[in-house]
């Protein structure tokens, strides 16, 4: 394979050109890979202590609790800065993670500390990726919108890649008192590097002293009123409710039911659709070809249908991890053009709660998960991916008709490579 171009790489950079960015890559990092290794730590702790399967799912189902009040998030980083209101966030994941550790390292932890902890930080943490897309909205420009979001998921990416290492290596390594510490060290390395990240331009006084409710009526009225932002969070909502649940749900029966696999085969099957979603990531920033956001969005939505469709049938573990590669690679093709479009089409004060409402897709994720238990338990594994994904590919071409003037047509703004 031919090694990328100078003018490649230096298109690949060009968002580093900005100091902000060069702050808030290694920031968002940092944030993303304590993220991994404390859900890791707290579910081995749960499951461990208590041998419950159901505080199991309730601790992971906590980490969604926050997708609620994304839109007041939104409000609020509207009115007062996103950096402002992400420096606080990431000062509370740290005060939150210390806590833990001290209580750990004291011999008083016990599940419920876990419980009330978790579910504290749960109500900031889904809003975190969406300031952060904010935050490039309003550093980087047009032409460098895409590659910049790109950049700015191989954050994500990478943690779910390296986190389970670090996360139950380090526990094993090091105890989880020690761990915990590690976790808090991390928050508060991306809270300094936060402090480093560029605030929005200044705005005429009393631009946001609207009420939190009645801004967030406004970006509700907002969303609703353009075709483009419709489009883009029905497609949100349409991959969080009938494509994630078989990568961010189902992954251990498929490891255990399909493929006859055990733990360390579940790690591979998370890896390999982590590594796809990563090289993704990688391409999409190098900016070597002008993307069509919109377009590539629809596109690349179809192909992680049919890629499901693909994966349902097959009973090779071999085969499987390579469609999950190829998943995760055009689900970054699918949700990094999202973003941009949703940032292209949003104004300068309306960019939090356009982002914070885009949160709310996130619901279609658990929605997904408990209707296909019952599924898959009358019908099998392979049928419900015919059906999910038959929906799925189905919805994403009623989507693209729907709003096709905002959505495909070359010359709409959701489409510019300016």
């Amino acid at each position: 394979m031919a090694s990328p171009s100078p003018a490649a790489r230096v298109a690949a950079l060009t968002p580093f050109r900005v100091r902000s960015f060069r702050f808030q890559w290694p920031a968002d990092l940092a944030t993303s890979w304590a993220f991994e290794m404390e859900a890791l730590i707290l579910g081995w702790y749960i499951l461990v202590t208590t041998g419950s399967v159901q505080l199991l799912v309730v601790v992971g189902a906590l980490a969604w609790l926050g997708s609620l009040f994304s839109p007041f998030f939104g409000v609020v980083g509207d009115r007062i800065g996103v950096r402002t209101l992400l420096c606080i966030t990431r000062g509370a994941y740290a005060l939150l993670a210390s806590v833990l550790a001290v209580l750990t390292l004291t011999d008083l932890l016990v599940p419920w500390h876990v419980l009330v902890i978790a579910g504290i930080a749960g109500l900031m943490k889904p809003s975190d990726m969406a300031m952060r897309h904010v935050l490039v909205g309003q550093t980087m420009r047009p032409e460098a919108l895409m590659g910049a979001l790109a950049i700015s998921r191989t954050t994500s990416d990478t943690a779910r890649l390296a986190g389970a290492i670090t996360g139950t290596g380090g526990v094993a390594l090091l105890g989880m008192g020690l761990a915990y510490i590690a976790v808090a060290a991390i928050y508060v390395g991306a809270f300094l590097l936060s402090l480093g990240v560029a605030g929005a331009p200044p705005r005429a006084a009393g631009a946001h002293r609207e009420k939190v409710f009645e801004g967030l009526k406004q970006g509700v009225h907002y969303v609703w009123g353009k075709a483009d932002l419709m489009g883009a969070f029905s497609m949100a909502f349409l991959v969080n409710l009938l494509a994630y649940p078989f990568f961010l749900g189902l992954l251990p029966y498929v490891a255990r039911d399909v493929y006859g696999m055990g733990q360390s085969g579940l790690g591979y099957l998370a890896g390999a659709f982590a590594a796809g979603a990563l090289a993704g990531s990688v391409v999409v920033s190098a900016n070597r070809v002008p993307l069509r956001a919109a377009r590539v969005m629809l596109v690349s939505g179809a192909l992680w249908f049919v890629s499901i469709v693909l994966f349902g049938q097959v009973q090779l573990a071999g085969v499987g991890l390579a469609l999950l590669f190829f998943t995760g690679f055009v689900q970054s093709f699918c949700l990094t053009p999202l973003a941009a479009v949703m940032l292209r089409a949003s104004s300068e004060e309306m960019r939090g709660r356009v982002m914070g409402i885009r949160m709310l897709a996130i619901w279609g994720l658990p929605l997904g998960l408990l209707a296909a238990g019952p599924i898959i338990a009358s019908l099998g594994f392979s049928a419900t991916t015919l059906l999910y994904a038959g929906l799925g590919l189905a919805a994403t071409i009623a989507i693209g008709y729907r709003w096709r003037r905002a959505l495909w047509r070359r010359s709409a703004a959701a489409n510019s490579i300016d």
